[in-house]
């Protein structure tokens, strides 16, 4: 199979279709051509072929080297004259040659020298005589040119001679019908083909729209073809078995999650707790990033069971309220906090939870590879995108699309599992937004929030 050109089904079973009719068509033409060579040797065909002497006189006729007419001893007239003593002809063509043989029988003698202008004839002794008939005149093409034969009747059909015409028979009947059959198998076979595969297609078109976001979707099986049923049954046993499995494992996240907020909270307030000082500042920090992270795997079970729940927005609100929070954070990491906004109020369509937590994400993001100088900024801005800027390090242009993967890390041994960015993305994805990575005019890292249609008013039932 050709790695540009892959091999068509549907044109694998035209092509075979095609090809079987074709040798279907000429081995019964075979058949039905050896039955009647069957039958010509047992005398139960053509048995009173009236034509037999004149085709053996004409094939056998020549020019001597005077210019008139001879007669060459073919196998044909020698059998004839074996075993018909009685054998009778006249042979003349228009320039006055004849040859004649045998007694010409009396009642056709007085006018066997007055065919001049007669074609063709059938004589008969009488109206009454059976076929066929007692002799024949015919103008006939030769190897000595046109000539006239008068002759009887003798003999049967020759089974060579019946196969001599065979190849004209193949080229004018056999071939043309074996010819239009392949191209009305090759008009009409595809026709066919793509209506059979009709469910096929629908089956494949159901298939591109399966996603994980999408789950119990099933290939239907109602225009399959019968063949192809077991493995379209199949795949939709895999795709139960996977449903089954992302549930399972979208339970153990939402459990593990709920189950870790008891002890994240207790080390929280052990660690308020503690005497001011950087052991502090590291463990709240870190304590901080595990309430994130569950929080996460909370809001993103929750939204994947669907957008009913979106209402109104204020981006500004939700980032107001983050750099509140995160604020003593930042400070305690020796980091300056800046927020800026270009409207009062800039409106999307979202939950609100798990923007709130999307958004602490990336500015711990910032606290973490912020180098700890300089400021963290979060500005909103009036088309709908929210930046959390930093003077750091910056993020290289070749590592920008990876740092979205999970448990992916920019630098070794850094702080964190790796899940927070694709979290986020997770989530913004569920806002049907996305995350750009830029860089900072002081040439830390830059990342963009975007939100679609912003600034459009929007409705919601209440």
């Amino acid at each position: 199979m050709s790695a540009l050109r892959p091999r068509s089904l549907a044109w694998r079973l035209v092509g075979r279709l095609a090809g079987l009719q074709a040798i279907m068509l000429t081995l019964l033409i075979l058949l039905i051509g050896l039955a009647a060579i069957v039958l010509l040797q047992a005398g139960l065909l053509l048995d009173d072929y009236e034509g037999s002497t004149l085709d053996a006189l004409r094939d056998a006729i020549a020019r001597d080297v005077a210019g008139g007419l001879s007669l060459r001893q073919t196998p044909e007239l020698s059998a004839l004259r074996s075993e018909h003593a009685d054998l009778w002809f006249v042979i003349r063509d228009a320039d006055g040659h004849k040859l004649a043989e045998g007694a010409v029988p009396p009642q056709f003698a007085p006018i066997a020298s007055a065919l001049d202008h007669v074609s063709d004839a059938r004589l008969r002794w009488n109206a009454a005589e059976a076929s066929p008939p007692s002799a024949l005149v015919k103008w006939v093409d030769s190897a000595a040119g046109r000539v006239q034969i008068l002759t009887g009747t003798y003999g049967q059909l020759s089974v060579w001679r019946a196969l001599a015409g065979t190849p004209v028979l193949f080229l004018n009947v056999i071939l043309p019908i074996i010819v239009l059959m392949t191209l009305a198998t090759l008009v009409a076979t595809p026709f066919v083909v793509r209506r059979t595969m009709k469910g096929l297609g629908q089956a494949a078109a159901q298939a591109e729209r399966i996603d994980i976001d999408r789950r119990g979707v099933q290939l239907p099986l109602d225009e399959v073809p019968i063949e192809i049923i077991p493995l379209v049954k199949a795949i939709n046993d895999a795709l139960v078995r996977l449903d089954k499995g992302y549930e399972r494992h979208r339970r153990f996240l939402a459990d593990a999650a709920h189950e870790l907020r008891t002890p994240i909270a207790i080390l929280s307030t052990r660690v308020s707790s503690l005497e001011a000082g950087p052991e502090k500042t590291l463990l709240f920090e870190d304590a901080t990033r595990l309430s994130v992270m569950a929080g996460q795997l909370l809001d993103l079970q929750r939204l994947d069971q669907g957008t009913d729940a979106f209402a109104a927005v204020d981006l500004v609100g939700v980032a107001r309220r983050v750099v509140l929070d995160l604020a003593p954070l930042a400070f305690a990491a020796s980091y300056e906090m800046s927020f800026e906004h270009e409207d009062e109020t800039v409106v999307v369509a979202g939950d609100q939870t798990s923007l709130e937590r999307a958004l602490t994400n990336l500015v711990q993001n910032a606290l973490d590879h912020g180098r700890r100088r300089g400021t963290i900024l979060v500005r909103v801005t009036n088309d709908g995108r929210i930046e959390i800027c930093d003077d750091g390090d910056g993020i290289p242009i070749e590592e920008r699309e990876q740092i979205f993967e999970p448990f992916h890390r920019l630098h070794q041994g850094g702080r964190g599992a790796g899940l927070g960015l694709d979290l986020v993305q997770n989530i913004m994805r569920l806002h049907g937004g996305h995350i750009e990575v830029d860089q900072a005019p002081s040439g830390g890292a830059c990342m963009r929030m975007v939100f679609p249609a912003a600034g459009v008013p929007l409705t919601f039932a209440t």
